[in-house]
Formats: C-alpha cells, structure tokens, sequence
C-alpha cells in the first residue's frame, strides 16, 4: 500500500514543553504557532485532562494528520482539532491513539484528498491502535484498514461512502469496535476477518451490500447493533480459499437487524458479497457454534434468521464442490434462541433454491437447535429443539 506522505510544511520543529510532563508539541511551517498545553490545568479539555502528563500531540485544523503521526514517538497521543483532512494516514507505530477533539457542531473529517485506496491503514507494527471521534469518507477501497493489529479500539468513528468496506479489521486479535457506523460500502460497512477476540457493539450500519460481516473469525460477540437498509444485514460466514479455515465461537445478541432489502450493488467480479440475498437479516452460512439469541429481526423480505452450508454459496456463484475442500462448508452447533420475528419472508430472491421464512435451515450440519423464538414461518416446519 502507498503511505502516505504529507507536502504540508518542509520543516518539523518539536520541542519539549516540560520534561516532568513528558508533553509534546509539534508546530509546522504552514501552521502560524504551535499548540501547547496551558499551564493552568483549568484551562485543558476534558481529553487533554484524562491524559494530562502523557506524550501527546495536538493537530490544528489546516495541518497534516499524518505529519503528526511521522513525528510522533510510540504510545503518543494525537489530538485533532475539528476541520476537514484532505489526507490518507498511514500508521506503523506501537500505541498510537487518535483522537477528535469533540466541539458541539464541530466534526473532523478525513478525506480522500484524490485518488488514495485506504482512509487509515495501520500495520501489524501498530498494536494498540485506538481511533475516536472521526469521520472517514469516499476512500477508494477502505475506511479504516487494520491489519494484523492486537488489541485495537475504534470508537464514535463514522465510515462514509468508502468503496469496499467501511472498518476492516483483518488478522487482528483482542479488539473493540463501538458506537460507530457505516454507509455505502459495496462490501461490508462493518466487517471482522479471520480474527479472535473481537468486541463489536453499539454500532449502525445501513445502506451497504452487507452491514456486519464476521468472516472466518473466532470469539466474536456482536451486541447491541443496529443493521437497515443493507442488502444483508448481519452475516457469519466461512469462506474456502483463506489463510484461517474455520469459524467458531460467534454471539450474536441483542441486535435490531430490519429493513434490509436494498438492491446488492456489489460488483460481479467483487466476491461472494455479489451472492448475498437481498432481504436477509442474519446468515450463517458454514460458521459453527454460533448463538443467535434475543434479536429483534423484522421486514426482512427474504429471511430473518438462515442457518445454511457454505456449499449454498457456491452453487449461487456457480462453483463446484470441490472449490470448498479446504473447509467443512456445514453449520455445526449453532444455538437460536429467544429470537423476536415478525414481518420477514414475504419472498424469495430469483433464482435462489430455498424459500422465504422467518426462520430457515437448509438441512445441513449437525447439533444445530432453535428454541423460545417467536415467529409466524419456518422452514422446515419443524426445527430441532434445543435441550
């Protein structure tokens, strides 16, 4: 990936403030002064406050992001003042946080200034990444692409219009995602690959091909979020051709997934995201042990809750059996329970070998049960009970 370098100011002047605070201020050429700490603590925000005595950074509005962040020692904090960043940022550094100072009406906002694939990318160089208080917009790939990242935390981060995927973790371990959202990605708003440990709630994700995807991952919760408009709402899928070749241990719990019954937009040559039904709420496709349990899933035109083989993709993408040899493409063990249904399966997708329902299995897998939902249509009409 191209990093990004900042032709903002030639010259970087950094200078210590006070040695006992360990404080550090960045000022550019372009920029009319530095930004220091005032030495009346009334003075601080609230943010500078909780991390008073800590190395940290603020950025003004009209300077480089990404200067900031070049100039910045491991474990610094970076401050951005409101005001609109026409820049891709690159991280490679251990602890970096990156934080939007919030002003009432204010936002900050990075931009792709032109042709970059990717609003933030961070490296495996860059655990405990932690990103708040942004927007990121109209990236040619990604939003925010983390790769290979150990405990990591976005949060309050707005993904707009960036084309493949909104938030992208991938490799990544012992994570956070919370209070963001996610719009007009033609993949994934919101998606966690072939990772472990990952925390994803509070979110919203709408008017994407898929709102949530957690792919190949094991240990992943996903709660209180909320998914509308997309063309599939939540998905839990094992995919064939991967590094990981499993997917386990995936809570999906109190989430409010209605309404998705946008057109799939994705490209044909894009992935198996072009194969996903339009007016799905939750699919499982091939994970095992996932619990399904205390959603609320309405006016879904498809199905709310489907629980279904790997392979079921592949016959919609016209791919053979033994394109899945890698994996064991069946649904083992997952859990639906206490589930409110209402209003979903008025009609199948064209072309697609399964009906509309509530709740749908395709026969697949074994030790697979629902119990204590609530819904008017199943397929079949009798589910195995959960003990």
């Amino acid at each position: 990936m191209k990093k990004f370098q900042s032709k903002n100011p030639s010259t970087i002047i950094i200078r210590k403030i006070c040695l006992m605070m360990a404080v550090i201020t960045i000022s550019f050429a372009s920029c009319k002064k530095a930004i220091e700490l005032p030495g009346d603590e009334s003075k601080l925000t609230s943010a500078e406050k909780s991390t008073h005595g800590m190395p940290h950074i603020v950025v003004k509005t009209g300077c480089s992001i990404q200067a900031a962040v070049n100039a910045a020692n491991a474990g610094t904090i970076i401050f951005i003042q409101p005001g609109t960043y026409n820049e891709a940022i690159y991280v490679d550094k251990a602890g970096i946080q990156l934080i939007g100072i919030n002003e009432k009406g204010k936002e900050i906002i990075i931009q792709n200034p032109g042709t970059e694939e990717n609003g933030i990318e961070v490296t495996s160089k860059g655990n405990g990444f932690v990103l708040k208080n942004v927007t990121v917009q109209n990236f040619k790939d990604n939003g925010v692409l983390l790769t290979g990242v150990d405990n990591f935390i976005l949060d309050h981060v707005k993904a707009i219009n960036n084309k493949e995927y909104g938030l992208f973790p991938v490799f990544c371990h012992h994570g956070v995602i919370s209070h963001c959202s996610a719009t007009g990605s033609s993949d994934t708003g919101i998606y966690v690959g072939q990772s472990t440990d990952v925390d994803v709630r509070y979110n919203i994700a709408f008017a994407n091909v898929s709102g949530f995807e957690i792919e190949n991952c094991t240990n992943v919760q996903a709660s209180f979020n909320e998914s509308y408009d997309n063309a599939g709402g939540l998905l839990v899928f094992l995919l064939p051709g991967l590094k990981v070749k499993s997917a386990s241990n995936i809570s999906v719990v109190k989430n409010y997934i209605h309404d998705n019954n946008r057109a799939n937009f994705s490209v044909p040559a894009g992935g198996f995201e072009f194969f996903v039904p339009t007016g799905s709420g939750i699919l499982v496709v091939g994970a095992d042990n996932t619990t399904i349990q205390k959603n609320i899933i309405s006016h879904n035109n498809f199905v709310g809750i489907a629980t279904v083989s790997t392979l079921i993709i592949g016959s919609l993408a016209g791919l053979p059996p033994e394109a899945f040899a890698d994996i064991e493409p069946n649904p083992d063990g997952a859990k639906i329970t206490e589930n409110i249904l209402t209003k979903n399966g008025s009609a199948a997708p064209p072309g697609l070998p399964l009906p509309a329902a509530d709740l749908l299995w395709d026969g697949s897998g074994s030790n697979n049960c629902w119990s204590k939902n609530v819904y008017a249509t199943s397929y079949p009409s009798a589910l195995p009970v959960c003990n």
